[in-house]
């Protein structure tokens, strides 16, 4: 991977399960920043900013607590309060770029690696459309395998159809020449939703990123306007609305032994 970044072309999948089914489904793309590498990818690439307007961009502020601390040495601060053992490896950063200006990540992962290339931990960014934002820290073993697998219970509310006590299942394989995320979110009688994210991995060029800019325009935007439009379509087919508590007072939640 140039510059140990890399670009993903795929798709994302909700299907609800309960109380009644529904399904979305959009294209999308993702970059995988290194963050120690994202000005040497500025460098090279015409079609891509950092911290200013461009076709395709990206912002610290964006990320994180949105203060100037730098995003990386933020994670290293929270695994660091994790007690996780990192030997300062890579640590890169799945998301969504801007898109001429305007940004929008349901679900941004940190991908923690140790010296030796194996992952030291996974930092799960969530953020609903009120304009909060939580995190998730997990470890992950040393003994892990192609295939990752972690639970932790829900702490900061995502969907105004979603209740509160539920927990989350992830099935990660990590970006290589494909990536795929799958979570599943369960209550006591199951699960509720699967949410997938999978995409195989592009040139990262400004040619790749042109052809994406017209196959899917605006897809940030799009993002946020299949939110608003399926959450009509559920309030109609009768989905009861839950009342949004407050945000935890933490910004991440720390996961031990697979739980918090």
């Amino acid at each position: 991977m140039t510059e140990n970044s890399a670009l993903y072309v795929g798709t994302v999948v909700h299907r609800r399960l309960r109380p009644r089914p529904h399904h979305l489904r959009y294209a999308a793309f993702w970059m995988l920043l290194d963050l120690e590498g994202i000005d040497a990818l500025r460098n090279r690439l015409r079609l891509f900013s950092r911290g200013r307007f461009n076709a395709v961009s990206f912002y610290d502020t964006d990320h994180g607590d949105q203060t100037q601390e730098p995003l990386r040495r933020q994670v290293e601060r929270h695994i660091a309060a994790a007690g996780i053992a990192f030997d300062g490896g890579a640590i890169r950063l799945l998301c969504m770029p801007r898109i001429f200006g305007y940004g929008f990540n349901p679900l941004s992962i940190y991908f923690c690696h140790r010296r030796d290339g194996t992952l030291a931990a996974l930092l799960y960014e969530v953020r609903n459309t009120f304009g909060e934002r939580h995190s998730y820290l997990i470890p992950v073993g040393a003994t892990a395998g192609a295939v990752i697998r972690q639970t932790c219970d829900k702490r900061f509310y995502v969907s105004p159809f979603m209740d509160m006590g539920m927990s989350y299942d992830f099935r990660v394989v990590p970006p290589s020449d494909r990536v795929s995320i799958v979570i599943s979110a369960r209550d006591a009688d199951g699960p509720v939703i699967v949410a997938t994210l999978a995409g195989r991995q592009a040139p990262l060029t400004d040619v790749s990123l042109l052809r994406l800019l017209l196959r899917i325009p605006f897809l940030t935007l799009k993002v946020v306007g299949a939110i608003y439009w399926h959450a009509l379509k559920m309030w109609w087919k009768g989905f009861a609305l839950r009342a949004r508590p407050p945000k935890p007072a933490s910004p991440v939640t720390i996961v031990t032994a697979g739980k918090p």
